[in-house]
């Protein structure tokens, strides 16, 4: 019934705009995701959570179509909640055809495109996504979804040299930290001297980790046993 609501709302909306095909845009964004059947890339991945201790850290980032992907710090542990494996999104946008596709017109700041897809799948991890799409460049720039488990998490991509593969030079990852389960096994230190009470608010807050890439070997092969 909510869902309903929410595609009759947006749909009055999308009313009072010109004639939109979303469905094409959205496939042109994803022809350059396509073009991509692997890569190995280099950066430097930034973690801001306000009660963990983590140094900026060289990470490798390695992808194969259709949906492995993994994050190697050189030098220790780094922090990566469960969303960020979306920080490609080849395999969210590969699944188009079992979503609902609403044109929620322009955001008023940047002009940048709004589609919002439901998932026709009750069982489907993503309960709404919201992609903000330059519409000239073909390319997302943001990425809002709201998830059953891990909550909600946005992602924000700035591009330059590898933009005809949708490839950002670089991510930001938000989430709020209160929804971010910790794998088993796994802990993080707390600042000296901080109490229960003052840990629990530390944790209602809004994380970030920044990816910023120097460089991608694209589709010269990635061995399976990496992602093993």
């Amino acid at each position: 019934m909510r869902r309903a609501f929410f595609i009759i709302a947006a749909c009055l909306l999308g009313s009072q705009l010109p004639a939109q095909i979303p469905e094409d845009l959205i496939s042109k964004v994803q022809a350059k995701l396509e073009k991509v059947n692997d890569y190995t890339a280099k950066g430097k991945l930034k973690t801001n959570v306000v009660f963990i201790k983590a140094p900026v850290a060289s990470v490798k980032v390695y992808y194969k179509k259709p949906d492995k992907m993994k994050i190697v710090n050189e030098k220790g542990i780094s922090f990566i909640p469960k969303g960020s494996v979306n920080i490609n999104l080849a395999k969210f946008l590969s699944a188009a055809g079992k979503y609902e596709i609403v044109d929620a017109g322009k955001e008023a700041t940047t002009g940048l495109r709004i589609l919002k897809l439901l998932p026709t799948d009750e069982n489907s991890d993503i309960v709404l996504s919201t992609l903000y799409i330059d519409e000239k460049a073909e390319l997302i720039l943001k990425a809002k979804n709201t998830t059953r488990d891990n909550g909600t998490y946005e992602l924000e991509m700035s591009y330059g040299n590898y933009a005809l593969f949708g490839l950002p030079d670089k991510v930001i990852f938000s989430f709020n930290t209160k929804d971010y389960k910790l794998p088993k096994g796994v802990t993080f230190d707390y600042d000296d001297g901080v109490g229960k009470k003052q840990e629990d608010n530390l944790k209602n807050k809004k994380g970030k980790v920044e990816i910023t890439y120097s460089e991608y070997l694209i589709n010269k092969g990635v061995d399976d046993a990496i992602f093993k």
